[in-house]
């Protein structure tokens, strides 16, 4: 009996305290991950695997067994579990991030080779396809307008929608409102060019422009600015309106002076990476703008290029002059891109908000 309760006390145990359990050293996750690279490349190269991504597979397999039996060795089970866990983490976020290097080091390596300033400031006018030469100027121009033109569409009706949903939406209309913006959300571009080319072009009878492309960039731009606005507007304390209330300060003088300001930065924020998503639509583009090899500064009247169909106008053109061109188009919007995701970040640090001293 005796020995039976002495079993169970010893199974039951509780595990040493903080102060007196052992620990790995701080080197020792570095020291696993290079055990388990060299174990990988050694398994990869034994088994005759040719990819470095399998051995990188392999490795990482290694590297989250080895992980949770030193330390469950060393720490205990939910140490290890912890550290198995968080390891998992950083797994996902490796995977995650080396088809974007990936990416990345491909557009930089391919695009660089014809990227300069005669490159930036010339069109396609007079350029023979299978010649190298030419430009992405009228294509820039085409984008920045289009763009333009449908965040001037696109951000006043999202942020008066967001207001109205945040401050004033109660309701049947409140509830309809929500559901139509939802629908928008998952709304495919090429459904919304198809509806700006039967409904603009078709029916009302006006050519391809770059208007026309805008006004479908504005309804893919418009949930996303409804949402962003609106989750920044939920953020601002309900304090700050009854303060303002108490004082006998209007509620639109209030969503104006207070509730608006204290969520600029975040408004702002959402609508450059609304517009960084909608600068890399093709689909739209494809059907309403049409296309142009000349500058075409006027967005109302005639064809226009963009951009993401210059990539695909020159790639499409199947030779090696325009293939240079293409990927060198592509490295121009991923920097466009990338601008306004700074440009987004300075904003919101800007504006955020500052504690006192």
């Amino acid at each position: 009996m005796s020995d039976a309760t002495t079993e169970s006390a010893s199974t039951t145990a509780p595990e040493p305290s903080l102060l007196t359990r052992r620990r790995l050293p701080r080197w020792a996750p570095a020291g696993i991950g290079v055990a388990s690279v060299a174990l990988g490349v050694g398994i990869g190269v034994a088994t005759g695997l040719s990819s470095r991504l399998q051995w990188g597979l392999i490795a990482l397999l290694l590297f989250i067994g080895l992980t949770y039996v030193i330390t469950a060795r060393v720490e205990g089970r939910h140490q290890a579990k912890d550290r198995v866990a968080t390891s998992l983490v950083w797994a996902c976020f490796m995977v995650a991030v080396v088809p974007l290097y990936s990416l990345l080091q491909t557009t930089i390596a391919k695009g660089i080779k014809v990227l300069d300033g005669n490159f930036l400031t010339h069109s396609m006018g007079g350029v023979i396809t299978m010649m190298p030469g030419g430009g992405v100027y009228h294509a820039i121009i085409g984008t920045l307008e289009q763009v333009g033109l449908a965040s001037l569409i696109a951000v006043p009706i999202g942020l008066l929608t967001a207001v109205y949903l945040v401050e004033y939406g109660r309701g049947k209309l409140a509830k309809v409102v929500t559901f139509f913006v939802d629908v928008m959300t998952g709304v495919p571009s090429i459904v919304a060019g198809l509806f700006i080319l039967s409904f603009w072009i078709i029916i009302l009878g006006f050519g391809f422009s770059g208007f026309a492309g805008s006004l479908a960039l504005a309804i893919l731009m418009m949930p996303v600015v409804v949402r962003s606005t609106e989750e920044m507007l939920k953020l601002v304390p309900n304090e700050l309106r009854e303060a303002s209330l108490a004082l006998g300060v209007p509620k639109w003088r209030t969503i104006l002076k207070v509730v608006l300001p204290t969520s600029i930065g975040g408004i702002m924020t959402g609508i450059m990476l609304a517009v960084a998503r909608i600068a890399g639509e093709t689909a739209p583009v494809l059907l309403l703008v049409f296309g142009n090899q000349l500058i075409n500064n006027n967005p109302f009247s005639g064809a226009q290029s963009s951009l993401p169909y210059y990539v695909f106008e020159q790639y499409s053109n199947g030779n090696d002059a325009s293939y240079n061109r293409a990927w060198a188009a592509a490295l121009v919007l991923i920097g466009f891109v990338m601008i306004l995701n700074l440009v987004a970040r300075a904003i919101a640090r800007w504006k955020a908000p500052r504690t006192g001293r």
